[in-house]
């Protein structure tokens, strides 16, 4: 999975547990994965450069858009 350049978010890992939390609760594996986008984004030297980039840093104006 793919992570973001701006603040290194990536997918994390964790269990689910079920609703009910019986005696023996039910618990299985899952991901909960980030929103990052593949975005061409403006270099430092006036190019730019493709970069995985998460949706929060893009609202708050952390990175400018090519």
């Amino acid at each position: 999975m793919a992570k973001c350049a701006i603040c290194e978010k990536a997918s994390l890992f964790g269990r689910s547990i079920a609703h009910t939390r019986s005696q023996v609760s039910r618990r299985s594996n899952r991901m909960w994965k980030s929103n990052v986008k593949s975005v061409r984004v403006k270099t430092a030297e006036g190019g730019t450069q493709k970069m995985y980039v998460c949706t929060s840093c893009l609202r708050a104006g952390k990175v400018e858009r090519a």
